[in-house]
């Protein structure tokens, strides 16, 4: 079986791609076409002679269509996921997030693909309307990196009432470990707190999150790729366990040892009608459908967490404001 991974340089892609290659799976991973030939986090992967990389633009039908030759699932990944800079360049979403989905659906099905799994995002549901939140709950753009999900999202399942293509939309709630940006919640504070910085600099405490280890999400990719009869449907990955921001902070004080103070600093507060204030998962689809389970509760997840950014600590630029 050959698989496709979209994004596969990338924060989540890199973990997938390694798994799958763990798994005995032949895996081609869609690195997007740079000068340097670089390939993102699975530039200094253990398993990189064992992956087959494919160099192109996830917005190039062309691109797109020549890396699907010959695969029989896709994990499509590739997007642009920051919301800050969402506000500076929505164009660039649409092209991206939208546009990219087309060409993977296109290209899926003219291949024959037996199924792509679409990545989603708790994104989607805007501020909960109730808790916790099933596929159910209404979709509410509160950013233009929302609005261009929910279109991908929409676009998928309709090739799959249209044509009849084999797509499942998995919709991970707020995803963390080692390797990811400090646009993020969670490195954003562990890097602050382990480069010597007295005073870390946030936006808003009060929201809550419900954060899922990498290697849950990616167990769950796993789950709803090889599951019979999923195809048509959209399946939340989260841990079903809420945390302020504010608290997760003092939770990363205690784990560290080290005493943290916050500045609030408003360019990393979102406009007040685009904050989310609430995501809590309902993972009862997925237990039910695959019988997946997390594995790593938040304690673990960020002492794992936080050894790896330890040791990459220069990776980073924790002063810097990342959009």
């Amino acid at each position: 079986m050959r698989i496709l991974v979209t994004g596969a340089g990338g924060f989540i892609g890199s973990h997938l791609t390694e798994r799958l290659v763990q798994e005995g799976y032949d895996v081609r991973a869609f690195i997007r076409y740079n000068s340097q030939g670089r390939w993102g986090w699975l530039e200094g992967s253990p398993y990189k002679d064992q992956i087959e990389v494919y160099m192109g633009d996830i917005r190039d039908l062309d691109s797109v269509r020549d890396a699907v030759k010959g695969i029989d699932i896709i994990f499509h990944l590739a997007a642009l996921i920051g919301i800050p800079y969402s506000y500076k360049s929505p164009l660039a979403y649409i092209r991206t997030n939208i546009e990219g989905t087309y060409n993977v659906l296109e290209a899926a099905l003219n291949e024959g693909c037996s199924r792509v799994i679409h990545t989603s995002t708790s994104e989607v549901y805007g501020t909960a309307q109730y808790v916790p939140i099933d596929e159910k709950h209404p979709l509410h753009a509160q950013s233009p990196y929302a609005a261009t999900k929910i279109a991908a999202d929409q676009l998928a399942l309709s090739y799959y009432r249209s044509f009849d293509l084999p797509v499942v939309v998995a919709r991970p709630f707020n995803t963390y470990g080692p390797r990811q940006s400090a646009r993020a919640i969670i490195p954003t504070v562990i890097t602050q707190v382990l480069s010597g910085l007295h005073e870390i600099k946030l936006g808003n405490l009060s929201p809550t999150r419900d954060f899922n280890y990498v290697q849950d999400t990616v167990s769950g990719f796993l789950a709803l790729a090889f599951t019979e009869h999923v195809e048509g449907e959209v399946i939340n990955i989260g841990s079903g366990v809420e945390i302020s921001i504010g608290n997760l902070v003092q939770l990363i004080s205690k784990i560290t040892g080290i005493e943290i103070r916050i500045k609030r600093e408003e360019q990393r507060v979102r406009p007040h009608k685009s904050e989310v204030e609430r995501l809590l998962c309902d993972n009862s689809k997925i237990k039910k459908l695959t019988g997946w389970e997390t594995e790593y509760s938040l304690e673990t997840g960020l002492k794992e967490t936080i050894d790896w950014i330890k040791n990459n600590l220069h990776k980073y630029k924790p002063e810097t404001y990342n959009l």
